[in-house]
Parts: structure tokens; C-alpha cells; sequence
């Protein structure tokens, strides 16, 4: 993905709307954005990094949609639900 890649994504969403990091496909998390560092790879070729906030902010699981468009877990449903028994007094028997 090149940084055209990533402003063309970004595009059509609202400038406002806050952006963060998933990551980690088999314990998907949500992280805060803390910046973005232009450096050179080990050929000499410029790349961009996006990195994680310096606080470390993880807010918690990653949405199911997210990770399942992300093509990181298949879609779950709900177990099916067994119909459950009537409970009724013993009367003493």
C-alpha cells in the first residue's frame, strides 16, 4: 500500500472523523494514531510509517465487522438456541 493507496482510502471519509490503528489479526485491537515519520527502508527507498500513539492507547477489541472485512476472522453468527425446559414446582413429589 503507498501513501496514494492510503489518500485515495481515505478520501471519501469526513476529514473530522477519527482515525485508528488495527492491528494484530488474531487479537485484533483498536489503537490511537500518534503520528506519521518519513524514513528510508534498508535500500535506501523513502517510506512513510504510521505509528501508534506514544501513550499506548488501546481502546479495547477491534469491532467483528471491522475485523471480518479486514478478511482477519469469518463471519460468526450466534450459536442456535435450544428451546429451554418449563420449570415448575416440585410439590413436595
Amino acid at each position: 500500500m503507498t501513501v496514494g493507496d492510503i489518500i485515495d482510502a481515505l478520501s471519501v471519509f469526513d476529514r473530522d472523523t477519527p482515525a485508528r490503528l488495527a492491528i494484530n489479526p488474531f487479537f485484533p485491537m483498536a489503537h490511537r494514531l500518534g503520528g506519521v515519520e518519513e524514513s528510508v527502508d534498508e535500500h535506501g527507498r523513502p517510506m512513510v510509517y504510521i505509528a501508534e500513539s506514544p501513550e499506548a492507547e488501546q481502546f479495547g477489541p477491534l469491532p467483528p465487522a471491522v475485523a471480518v472485512a479486514l478478511a482477519w476472522q469469518g463471519p460468526v453468527d450466534a450459536p442456535p438456541r435450544r428451546r429451554r425446559g418449563v420449570t415448575r414446582p416440585n410439590d413436595g413429589h
